[in-house]
């Protein structure tokens, strides 16, 4: 244990529960790297760092007395800030927002909470989840632990900048066009969308009600299905909540893949958006990889990546419009630049645009279900791209775009994001998991794994 900040959700949770590990030694180690590290990363807009020691104490007292409150007893935990976390504001990275002081937490927050969770503050993100690592705003962007002069990807940024780094085990993402599968691949760590309805969105200020999801972010697979188990269920106060019953996401972990269809969705990055050749050549390597584990590998095409961006901007522009218009008319100079820009651009949406993009979206939904009739699993790219230069700006414009997760925020399939190697630069590639509704269970087999054959949670990046 002489490595805390490289423990695993699931590692320090055991540990805890035999007493054999102090939440207290656990979060102020945390806490120590976070001062030594975050100057550089900016993962964090708000440390409460007071608030965890206090919550750590009272995590070791129960320990002690053998009171556990869940699985995820003593476990620190970052949330991004788009979340409330009752007694902190909830800024959304903006000086929009900057006093909004949250009352009450989220569902998700309470779920960690009463499952053991320890909250050590409020993360980084791009301004309102659109607007791009930014340095006009009250808070700088956070950068990429396996190289500083790099984005983390977002918008979820500061989790996935921290969670690579070892500043926390775990945290809270949200995406609506990819913004925890984005930090994922770009930080090389394991990042989940749920199935659309999943995670209460509850306290979660919104971008996009068709779009959003919460999901969870890890360093291994098997943290990231216990961290869902714990935020996963329904929630009858919010609208978009499904009403499904919830599974034991980590399952299926340890079973292997043999037997397991696997659709290798190849036009994305080969045709539609043809990616950098490590991340093509990196693909192939784990649809090589599942064979010899056993999986059958097939070729699936979808619509095109061109056509579920589309429909994916249309809605979200169309509804953070709805969200933002009065905001922007009466303070557009409280906004950023780059998030203006891009909600501005909700301003020229038509009703007609969002009812055609609706009808197509319900349409693309049975397309990738008819998919899903004969395969199991969906690999497929996520960025086509290694992070570039953050401060490099028509190279984070161009390269922003060229993903494929925008499609599963179209169809709300569950979609995993992790890492599938280095790149000569020494930057993560990606690979992504897709899987059918609420079958989260089969996705975390599968990324398991590969995660397994490449070791990809033993690889940490360098920073000191």
């Amino acid at each position: 244990m002489s490595e805390l900040h490289w423990m695993t959700v699931e590692a320090a949770a055991r540990a805890i529960a035999a007493k054999e590990l102090s939440p207290v030694d656990l979060t102020k180690a945390l806490l120590d790297r976070i001062e030594r590290l975050d100057p550089r990363l900016n993962a964090f807009i708000r440390i409460d760092g007071d608030a965890a020691m206090a919550a750590a104490l009272a995590a070791e007292t129960e320990a002690q007395s053998g009171r556990l409150r869940g699985p995820l007893h003593g476990v620190p935990v970052g949330i991004k800030d788009i979340i409330n976390v009752a007694g902190l504001p909830t800024t959304c990275h903006s000086k929009v927002l900057q006093d909004n002081m949250a009352t009450a937490d989220a569902v998700c927050v309470e779920r960690l909470r009463g499952a053991g969770a320890i909250v050590l503050g409020k993360l980084s993100t791009h301004e309102f989840a659109i607007g791009g690592p930014s340095f006009d705003l009250p808070w700088p962007p956070a950068r990429n632990p396996w190289n500083t002069d790099h984005h983390p990807g977002g918008s979820s940024s500061g989790s996935g900048s921290g969670v690579a780094a070892g500043l926390f085990p775990m945290a809270l993402g949200t995406d609506t066009g990819g913004s925890v599968r984005n930090p994922a691949s770009c930080c090389g760590i394991v990042g989940l969308k749920p199935t659309y309805g999943l995670v209460s969105r509850r306290g979660v200020f919104p971008l996009s009600f068709t779009l959003d999801h919460v999901g969870p972010m890890t360093r291994t697979v098997a943290d990231n299905a216990l961290m869902l188990q714990a935020i996963a269920g329904h929630d009858p106060r919010d609208p978009g909540s499904a009403a499904a019953a919830q599974g034991h996401y980590g399952a299926a972990l340890d079973r292997g893949i043999r037997g397991l269809r696997v659709g290798f969705v190849r036009h994305f990055h080969e045709i539609d958006t043809p990616a950098n050749p490590e991340v093509t050549a990196a693909l192939e390597h784990v649809a090589r990889s599942l064979q010899v584990e056993g999986a059958e590998v097939r070729t699936i095409t979808l619509p095109s990546l061109g056509e579920f961006g589309a429909v994916n901007r249309v809605i979200l522009q169309s509804e953070a419009w709805s969200i933002h218009g009065p905001w922007l008319s009466e303070r557009p100079g409280d906004y950023g630049k780059l998030g203006r820009q891009r909600l501005m651009a909700g301003a020229f949406m038509s009703a007609g645009d969002y009812m055609l993009a609706s009808r197509r979206r319900l349409q693309m939904i049975a397309e990738v279900e008819a998919a899903f009739r004969e395969v199991d699993v969906l690999l497929c790219a996520s960025s086509m791209d290694p992070a570039c230069r953050i401060e490099d700006t028509a190279e984070v414009e161009r390269t922003y775009p060229r993903q494929a997760r925008t499609p599963f925020n179209v169809t709300g399939h569950p979609a995993l994001a992790m890492m599938a190697g280095l790149s000569v630069g020494g930057l993560p590639v990606s690979v992504q998991f897709v899987g059918r509704y609420f079958d989260e269970a089969t996705v975390f087999q599968v990324a398991r794994a590969w995660e397994r054959v490449a070791g990809t949670d033993k690889k940490h990046p360098p920073i000191v």
